[in-house]
């Protein structure tokens, strides 16, 4: 499985009861048009805990290649005959995190196929929890051969099928029409579960929270932020059945 480069992490808070309206033009609209550009949209999801919350990850396969795309598709035709509507359902677009891969390999693009056609309402299969780690600095080696020798294998062993790393992308933000978070170092980790169900049994099993967060303490400069998250129709990231 390819990864891009660069990935945009972005949470979006909705007005309320706004969220199915959001996800049908996006996955009508937004996602062969942004492609179109150069840009991978690597999936899209629905927060299980927050009624309000769309997630979605955007990949691109380097920063100059991230200002081509950005600028052609939010100057281009789609987005000009849809940005009110799609901008009328949401509070807040700007939590954004520009990321990537912690190491070479450690991050995960969707699969080549879309998990349905446009106008789907079929759920797509699988549980994402991503988890937001505020750090003290800049992620160290050591704090990345933790991920690798400790973290990953907790979460393999409890049942993720696919498991990822990013840290923040030092490199400015090079379209400032989109804002992202800068002087905020985080760790992003991905786990995709069969479902919530298996995820939840992870969480019972206490494997994590024995053998995980007691290491990670010490890098952490706030709280982690967990979303579990229910992939879209037409998400390319999901559990392939």
């Amino acid at each position: 499985m390819t990864e891009s480069p660069i990935v945009e992490l972005r949470r979006y808070t909705l007005h309320p009861g706004q969220r199915e309206a959001l996800i049908a033009l996006f996955e009508r609209e937004f996602i062969e048009s942004q492609e179109a550009e150069g840009m991978r949209v690597i999936g899209q999801f629905s927060d299980l805990d927050d009624a309000n919350r769309f997630i979605w990850l955007r990949g691109f396969a380097g920063m100059t290649q991230r200002a081509a795309g950005l600028n052609a598709f939010y100057g281009g035709p789609v987005w000009q005959a849809h940005r009110d509507a799609a901008n009328a359902t949401m509070v807040d677009s700007d939590d954004v995190h520009l990321l990537k891969p912690a190491w070479p390999g450690a991050g995960i693009d969707g699969g080549e196929q879309r998990g349905a056609e446009p106008g789907s309402t079929a759920p797509s299969q699988g549980l994402l929890d991503v988890t937001v780690f505020p750090l003290h600095a800049p992620a160290s080696s050591d704090l990345l051969a933790l991920c690798r020798e400790v973290l990953s294998p907790v979460l393999q062993q409890g049942g993720a099928r696919r498991v990822a790393w990013y840290v923040t992308e030092q490199i400015p933000n090079n379209f400032p029409r989109l804002p992202v978070h800068e002087g905020q170092p985080v760790l992003v980790g991905l786990a995709l579960f069969d479902s919530s169900d298996a995820l939840d049994a992870f969480a019972r099993s206490g494997a994590w929270a024995h053998q995980a967060r007691p290491a990670l303490a010490p890098w952490l400069a706030q709280p982690a932020q967990s979303h579990r998250l229910v992939p879209t129709p037409r998400s390319a990231l999901r559990v392939d059945i």
